[in-house]
């Protein structure tokens, strides 16, 4: 491992050691009370036909409910509104005790917008909006972030909030892992919830887990955070064990597809049963279109990571069952690319695009690969994908709401897809400089080896 690494190795050391005096005491920014907070949407059954809501109180709310009705111009709906009972689930964490909701809507009409709210019968949230998605093949737009992870509040948010202004029509939000930074600690995941405010409760949100959403248990084993099921919706059509952490969605002619990384790097029978599930999945998929989305990525970004038994066993199955795009976080830099040997066609891929992006503040050195064909060090970042019969088309955009990337996917009558190339039509430059803190931790002899690989990055490019 590089020296480089230690100063991160270090400061997760550092704050896994809070003692619970620390977490209950940083738990008092954001105390549950009778009225929900943490509204957000998800799924359980079919979008077109279904939607489902999660929410939080304290621990006095026993009875919830949610009120739900066809969104009307007019305010008279409020008492016609139908009234269903959610079930409640308590979890407790450093002997603080909260409750989490969830309200399944069912027998919905589809591509119809609807208005619901959330509460106790008495203390509600505010009336929000959705829509569900057509029983047909019909466009798709969606966002899509890598890690958040760190300073969630103060630096995340205007991730969060800049993706909106940009795609504020989004059908749903993929989170490829590490929403927060330790899985247990309430106030990080209350952070996470206020960047996202009210855009969790109108937009459904598909997450999956990356290591940061794993703790060790009592027996020292790797385990889901205490939050991640009562505070999500999220299918569980995946394989045993691995309830709404790896499932698949169909939506609109697309398959959103979930991996659990995390469970099959630390524990190879998993990676096997998985990868068995994923099979079967895509055996039947009558989707034109599929996107799978997981933590670790198959090819990594920053400089001294490889995944090998994670990409061994899945890289031949994407490609066996032509899956379009794969969108990854945990490197904390950002790469796109196709693993295509340097010299040969890239506008035909014979398997799928490969993204790894970062949209928190944390930032690693980048590894400036083959495989990569866009590349940014040190940017936070949000990316928004459109998704219409014959054509995917992608756009990666910095927090400042600058177009850092583009791509169109073309697919022909065959499932062929050709890839059309529109980067080197941005005017922003690739940004490869190194983060700051690492310059300044860096040996003279890390300095050339990185600006060795830069130049040799930028040789290949100009190859391309």
């Amino acid at each position: 491992m590089k020296v480089y690494f230690k100063p991160f190795l270090f400061a997760f050391l550092v704050t896994s050691l809070l003692s619970s005096t620390a977490r209950a005491q940083a738990n008092k920014y954001y105390p549950a009370s009778l009225f929900p907070d943490r509204v957000i949407l998800g799924f359980k059954g079919n979008p077109a036909f279904s939607q489902a809501v999660n929410w939080r109180t304290d621990s006095t709310v026993l009875e919830a409910v949610a009120a739900i009705h066809e969104a009307d111009p007019s305010p008279d709906f409020t008492k016609n509104a139908r009234i269903i009972k959610a079930k409640t689930q308590q979890i407790s964490i450093d002997g603080k005790s909260v409750n989490y909701h969830e309200a399944d809507f069912t027998d919905l009409k589809p591509a119809t917008q609807y208005v619901y709210r959330v509460g106790n019968g008495t203390q509600w949230s505010e009336w929000f909006h959705f829509k569900t998605a057509s029983d047909k093949s019909e466009p798709v737009s969606f966002l899509y972030f890598g890690d958040a992870q760190n300073d969630i509040r103060s630096l995340w948010s205007r991730t969060i909030r800049g993706a909106f202004a940009t795609l504020p029509k989004a059908d749903l939000i993929i989170h490829a892992g590490d929403l927060i930074n330790r899985a247990n600690v309430d106030y990080e995941w209350g952070e996470w919830f206020e960047a996202g405010g009210w855009i969790n409760g109108m937009v459904p949100s598909l997450s999956a887990p990356g290591n940061h959403e794993y703790y060790k248990d009592a027996n020292q084993i790797g385990v889901i955070s205490k939050h991640w099921r009562p505070q999500f919706a999220l299918p569980e059509n995946g394989p045993e064990g691995l309830a709404e952490t790896s499932y698949f969605i169909d939506y609109q002619g697309v398959r959103f597809i979930s991996l659990n990384s995390q469970e099959a790097i630390n524990r190879p029978e998993i990676m096997e049963t998985q990868a068995d599930w994923f099979e079967q999945t895509c055996k039947n998929n009558p989707n034109r279109w599929t996107v799978v989305f997981h933590h670790h990525p198959i090819y990594s970004t920053a400089d001294g990571r490889d995944n090998k038994a994670w990409r061994e066993k899945m890289e031949p199955l994407y490609k066996k069952y032509h899956v379009d795009i794969v969108l990854q976080g945990h490197d904390h830099t950002y790469a796109r690319g196709i693993n295509i040997p340097l010299g040969q066609s890239r506008k035909k891929p014979d398997g799928p695009i490969y993204v790894v992006s970062v949209s928190g503040p944390k930032m690693y050195e980048l590894g400036l690969e083959n495989w990569m064909d866009r590349a940014a060090s040190n940017t936070q970042l949000y990316q928004a994908l459109h998704v219409d019969h014959n054509k995917l088309s992608f756009k990666a955009y910095t927090v400042n709401g600058d177009t850092y990337d583009a791509f169109d996917l073309l697919k022909d009558s065959k499932g062929q897809n050709t890839l059309v190339e529109l980067a080197p039509s941005l005017k922003m430059q690739e940004r490869l400089d190194l983060p700051t803190d690492l310059q300044k931790r860096f040996k003279e002899a890390d300095l050339k080896e990185y600006n060795e690989r830069f130049l040799k990055y930028k040789q290949r490019k100009a190859v391309k």
